[in-house]
């Protein structure tokens, strides 16, 4: 019989404890802990209950649970003393039906991971989906964990722990995340289309009006017309537009969305959990002959990473009446120019000035955005609350010193281009810190003919700054800028510098924030504010309505722009809810 929140929360402290017996591997310590932050709200407050139990953990309980856990397809598999919950798990995976080159390739993996971290390897082997992981898929994560420092594993194999422990929850509550499956379902069919040369490397790649884009905007266009949107279209930018009318004609629209076009060999969620989850939220209206008393607009922007060409924010920036036409004589690397490109796609230019929206027409902004970052992840949250999207300055600068060889020219007497850069990196990384929450990077860094025996004559490098508010980002700047004049006066060298790109911050409007916010609660889940250090189209529409985004977790400590990138249905299916939340909220105060 599956088990409900309300038993949970009458339960005696040891009737509690025995329950979840098999929760936590051989752990009962975190269930009987766990009992104390009674009542729970709902099956998501208790996971992070017990979640919280071993975070507060001292380091000597926490590596105990990890080595409570077996080896994958190790010696307890072979004599069969696994767990129940263990033996189906690793025989899900086909852990045990491994061919004798598999088992020893594991077993060695065992070894070396064991001799380097004096703990087992664990790995939720039922992965971010629920259904189990492929033998290949496993080994690879082995190997790559391997390479971890100490301290960074030990929190991985704690996080694929309280992995293994929610599934083993949900099925202990009967409980299936259905809309979560289904929003990655659709992310795992769309990634079936990538740019040609990738798809042969097993790669995603989609930019912007190739084929592959093309086919991503027709197979949304049927997921929105299957989930019963009233109205959808590709409009003259390439963005898909689908629309669920409201309960009268005259009513406002709320607006919502995110892009489908990725970056080179990239994830699969970036972007396209914002289309995904507003679409599960309308076929669920559609299925319970609902209207809300507004209009709700979900769109999937065709181009904000500007790949292809140069054009950042094209799709988000239609919609606000920006397109800038010099971005049609741009050639993509095979020669092709945008307007070329338009062409087979059948767009028209003529068309590009309707998309403008009428800001008075609309209610606000909101975007739910896999984070792209490890906050979520560590602090072990499903989602969180964007409370500004940060502002940026870029910068391309050069050092000009003076070249010389490295054998006689003694270190008082140097003018070194690239020590100096040096110099600056370090400032920078440390002046960023100081404010606890802006970031600088120099990503491009260039001894143009440099040699290994000459001293740096010249150092070319980028400066990326971001902060939450345009004074903390431009107080930044200035002190970056005016550390490097003074290093370059010291160091008896000169600099050039020019800035690349400035965008404004985009603070959430206060209201949104707090709807998100009043819906992530009555989940049962922590709020944490938090600001998003990388740009979305949200960005944007922040231009000419009021916005606010939701973050949800991802999984391989956050990575994005990569195909490590990945969520769970679980956290899916949260962000879903939430979402569902927000437009019932919505319609409440509407009709109050």
């Amino acid at each position: 019989m599956a088990l409900s929140i309300e038993q949970m929360n009458a339960a005696t402290p040891d009737q509690f404890a025995a329950l979840l017996d098999g929760t936590y591997e051989h752990s009962p310590w975190i269930a009987q802990r766990a009992a104390a932050a009674r009542p729970f709200r709902s099956l998501a407050h208790l996971k992070h209950a017990l979640v919280q139990v071993v975070s507060k953990a001292p380091e000597d309980e926490q590596l105990g649970l990890i080595r409570a856990h077996p080896e994958l397809a190790g010696k307890a598999m072979v004599s069969k003393t696994l767990t129940a919950e263990s033996t189906h798990e690793q025989g899900k995976a086909g852990l045990t039906e491994c061919t004798p080159e598999e088992f020893a390739q594991i077993q060695q993996l065992n070894a070396d991971y064991n001799a380097k971290f004096g703990f087992p390897f664990i790995l939720a082997v039922r992965g971010p989906r629920g259904t189990g992981l492929g033998k290949r898929e496993i080994i690879d994560t082995f190997e790559r964990r391997l390479h971890h420092p100490a301290d960074f594993e030990r929190g991985e194999a704690l996080r694929n722990i309280h992995r293994i422990a929610e599934i083993r929850l949900d099925d202990k509550f009967g409980v299936a995340p259905s809309l979560g499956n289904d929003v990655w379902d659709w992310h795992e069919q769309l990634a079936m289309h990538t740019d040609p040369g990738y798809a042969e490397k097993g790669q995603l790649t989609v930019t912007y009006l190739t084929e592959a884009h093309r086919a991503c905007a027709q197979q949304i266009a049927g997921c929105m017309r299957e989930a019963g949107f009233d109205s959808v279209q590709i409009d003259a930018v390439g963005n898909v537009v689908g629309r669920y009318e409201g309960r009268t004609p005259d009513a406002k629209t709320l607006l919502t969305g995110s892009h489908y076009d990725t970056v080179r060999n990239g994830g699969k969620y970036d972007g396209r959990l914002g289309i995904f989850v507003p679409i599960a939220c309308v076929r669920e209206l559609k299925r319970q002959g609902r209207r809300l008393p507004y209009a709700f607009e979900v769109v999937g922007f065709a181009e904000e990473e500007g790949q292809r060409y140069k054009a950042t924010f094209l799709g988000s920036g239609a919609l606000t009446g920006y397109f800038d036409a010099r971005w049609l004589d741009q050639k993509d690397a095979d020669g092709i120019t945008m307007r070329e490109a338009r062409a087979i796609a059948g767009l028209d230019e003529e068309d590009i000035p309707k998309l403008q929206r009428d800001p008075s027409r609309y209610l606000g902004f909101v975007e739910v955005h896999i984070e792209q970052g490890p906050v979520l992840t560590e602090l072990d949250l499903p989602l969180g609350i964007v409370t500004s999207i940060n502002g940026g300055v870029r910068y391309v600068g050069e050092v000009i010193g003076m070249a010389s060889h490295a054998g006689t020219t003694p270190m008082n007497r140097r003018r070194d281009a690239a020590a100096a850069v040096a110099e600056l990196i370090l400032y920078a990384e440390k002046r960023a810190a100081r404010d606890g929450d802006s970031v600088a990077t120099v990503g491009m860094l260039e001894v143009p003919s440099g040699s290994i025996n000459v001293v740096p004559g010249h150092c070319k490098f980028s400066l990326d700054m971001r902060a939450p508010n345009n004074p903390q980002r431009d107080k930044l700047a200035a002190d970056v800028l005016a550390e490097l004049v003074a290093i370059c006066e010291r160091r008896g060298v000169r600099h050039t510098i020019e800035e690349s790109m400035k965008a404004s911050a985009a603070p959430s409007a206060p209201e949104w924030q707090q709807r998100w916010e009043k819906a992530v609660d009555a989940l049962g889940v922590p709020l944490h504010r938090m600001p998003s250090g990388a740009g979305h189209d949200a960005m944007k529409l922040h231009e000419v309505m009021p916005q606010a985004m939701l973050f949800v977790r991802g999984i391989n400590s956050g990575i994005s722009h990569n195909p490590l990138e990945s969520s769970t249905n679980n956290d899916m299916q949260l962000a879903v809810e939430a979402f569902q939340l927000l437009l019932d909220n919505l319609a409440s105060e509407a009709t109050t």
